[in-house]
């Protein structure tokens, strides 16, 4: 055990560069032979796809993040701050008296796409991080939760938060907060005084997963100010993790704005990344006949997951799980088209929007030189090479039986690719 003031040198060191790539990195034991074996073992095996991790430099910058946010919050502990904010925590309990004496704008939010990794390299992270054990420290003696994780309420209820943040306490250090709360009905205005206290005495970062449960619910904005004020009253830093409509509504008052900046990602471009992902999760193969990965089978995968990492997992999944069980044992284009049109339907309109949206604006691109036609123009069905629209072209070509395309090229460079 440790003094308080020399909390910080606990953690371990922090990693950078290729040694904390392959720290990060997770791959499970796979044995050729397996491909040998009943299919009810390879089925079961097969399972392991989901356990693989490739960090990628979302991952890097998130561990860099948390890192640094908790070493922050670390430092604060044992500080003659803290113990002043310890007896308004006291009083906020007791006489309804609030004052932030830590105060600190710790919070940060990741938003990024659903399905692109931001939870799981939250989890590599803080195992990095923490290393799995809960900080004794001697004088004066205490015990320190490095990282606590806990899920905004489906209805952002203030009260179910601050309830889930004393039960994920007292599941790491085995105290009785949560009874205690349950058994004092405890009002909501007394919970953020306790749990204040709790923070400030047992937890160094808190993350907030599926922050984005905040935006269509009238508790939203409670649900934030309650975090605010947590964060002023213990000091403790606060990661708030959701997805890109989170975002919206933290951009509607500078007050939550300026309590979210942080981290922010799309779903992966196609790129060196993305070709080494699917390198790595295509050799886990439990069919009998092995393929290779090619250019072809990449780009497939690419346009048909929209390069979230977590669909590609999932069609590859599905796609062995059916060869296996229909018995052609083969991981290739078939297979994964199979899977896609059979297993993934339900995704398919995700994926079809990203297009529309793509090709509406490339639409407005070329139409950018709109003029106005004049009714000589119009019906004489003759348009000036200098004025003209996408709209009337069309309608020119269905009233004099043209074809649209050769009519295009009399006013624009047209080129046409085959399909």
């Amino acid at each position: 055990m440790a003094d308080l003031s020399e909390i910080i040198h606990i953690l371990p060191s922090m990693k950078s560069g290729d040694d904390l790539l392959s720290s990060m990195e997770v791959l499970p034991e796979y044995d050729e032979s397996i491909r040998s074996n009943e299919a009810p073992v390879r089925l079961m095996a097969l399972s392991d796809l989901y356990s693989i991790y490739v960090p990628s430099n979302m991952s890097l910058e998130i561990y860099s993040k948390m890192y640094l946010a908790l070493l922050r919050s670390l430092q604060k502990k044992g500080t003659k701050l803290a113990v002043q904010q310890k007896n308004q925590n006291h009083k906020a309990v007791i006489q309804q008296e609030y004052s932030g004496i830590m105060g600190g704008s710790d919070s940060f939010t990741i938003i990024g796409a659903s399905g692109i990794g931001k939870s799981s390299a939250i989890s590599r992270a803080i195992t990095l991080i923490t290393e799995n054990r809960v900080i004794e420290v001697e004088n004066p003696y205490t015990k320190i939760i490095p990282c606590i994780c806990v899920q905004c309420p489906f209805d952002s209820s203030v009260k179910g938060l601050l309830l889930e943040i004393l039960r994920k306490v007292d599941e790491m250090i085995e105290s009785k907060y949560y009874q205690n709360a349950l058994r004092a009905r405890t009002t909501t205005d007394m919970l953020i005084g306790s749990v204040s206290q709790v923070a400030l005495n047992h937890i160094g970062l808190l993350v907030v997963d599926e922050i984005q449960n905040v935006c269509n619910s009238k508790n939203g904005k409670s649900l934030v100010g309650m975090l605010t004020q947590l964060i002023n009253n213990s000091g403790i830093s606060i990661c708030m993790v959701g997805t890109p409509e989170s975002a919206v509504f933290f951009e509607q008052a500078v007050q939550l704005a300026r309590r979210s900046l942080g981290l922010r990602y799309d779903v992966m471009e196609y790129g060196t990344d993305f070709v080494r992902f699917c390198e790595i999760v295509f050799s886990y193969q439990y069919v009998k006949q092995r393929t290779e990965i090619t250019d072809g089978i990449m780009e497939w995968l690419y346009e048909h997951t929209s390069g979230n990492i977590s669909v590609v997992v999932s069609l590859i999944h599905d796609a062995q799980e059916i060869a296996i069980l229909n018995g052609k044992e083969v991981l290739n284009l078939e297979s994964l088209n199979e899977a896609y049109q059979k297993r993934l339907s339900m995704l398919h309109g995700f994926i079809h929007i990203e297009q529309k949206k793509q090709t509406s604006k490339t639409k407005r691109k070329a139409s950018v030189v709109n003029v106005k036609i004049s009714a000589e123009e119009k019906s004489s069905g003759e348009l000036s090479s200098s004025e003209f629209t996408i709209t009337d072209l069309v309608a020119t070509a269905k009233d004099e039986n043209k074809d649209v395309v050769q009519l295009l090229k009399e006013h624009m460079p047209v080129v046409e690719v085959a399909i």
